[in-house]
């Protein structure tokens, strides 16, 4: 026999735990806009060494393309030396050729959302980003973010206001569409090209490379620095994106830890 629970209890359950999570990540150290590979990547860098970190995720689910590969084949390619994080997660894979892995999809992708979600990352998906936070100086210290079935309502019914999440780095991993750099670029606070064309053998290493700080408070990552820095799009293969994804938490985690020694240097002189 199951366990007695009453159809109220139920509900009560889902109510209670969801605004508790909610209200614990009112403020945050990061939030990743972008729960795909690069996103859960750089959550999984900073959580493990024991930041707080909020995933917002406009789909009702988490992974973006690492799910299904290309052309809706749920095969998975990486190139070296991303088998290294394949090995760091446990993902079964085999060599297809020289420097080239196949891996599936699916199992790859819900290995990758455990261990993050293992490492203590909250997620709130269905939500979508709208806008930046801005603090002194043009810093950004948070993102609004709605409801993303609010997008979809009559235009007369959809006067929803957003509401705003603090955070003292924000991270776009929202892939090509570059939600976050977009916005920056609407205010004025930086200029962008786009996204080139595709150049697998060069594109992954120039992602790798430019990933970091674009303006004080937001670090680009994955697809989203193709977008900001006019890079050529890496097609379907994900090393670039991990790659990126994980040097992106790790500078965001240096990023954090210079801002305490400086607040900490401002407190001893006052």
């Amino acid at each position: 026999m199951f366990g007695y629970a009453t159809e109220s209890q139920i509900t009560n359950a889902i109510l209670d735990e969801s605004i508790k999570k909610m209200k614990s990540h009112t403020k945050n150290d990061v939030i990743v806009i972008g729960g795909g590979p690069s996103g859960l990547m750089a959550a999984r860098e900073l959580a493990k060494k024991g930041v707080k970190v909020l995933i917002i995720e406009r789909n009702n689910y988490l992974g973006g393309g690492f799910w299904i590969g290309g052309y809706l084949m749920n095969t998975i390619t990486i190139r070296t030396p991303g088998e290294e994080i394949l090995d760091e997660l446990e993902i079964p894979y085999r060599e297809y050729s020289k420097d080239l892995y196949v891996t599936n999809g699916p199992h790859a992708c819900s290995k990758l959302i455990a261990s993050t979600c293992d490492l203590g990352v909250k997620i709130l998906n269905t939500t979508s980003f709208e806008d930046i936070v801005i603090r002194e100086n043009n810093r950004v210290g948070g993102v609004v973010v709605n409801w993303t079935p609010v997008s979809s309502l009559p235009r007369e019914i959809t006067c929803v206001d957003p509401i705003a999440l603090e955070s003292k780095i924000v991270i776009d991993a929202s892939g090509h569409d570059a939600v976050v750099v977009r916005r920056l670029e609407d205010r004025k606070l930086i200029k962008t090209p786009g996204f080139g064309g595709m150049w697998v053998e060069k594109s992954e290493d120039t992602v790798v490379e430019h990933t970091g700080e674009i303006h004080p408070g937001v670090i680009a990552v994955g697809m989203a620095v193709s977008t900001t820095y006019g890079l050529p799009r890496t097609g379907p293969t994900f090393s670039g994106v991990l790659i990126s994804g994980r040097k992106g938490g790790e500078i965001a985690y240096n990023l954090l830890r210079n801002r305490k020694d400086e607040e900490e240097l401002k407190q001893i002189s006052l």
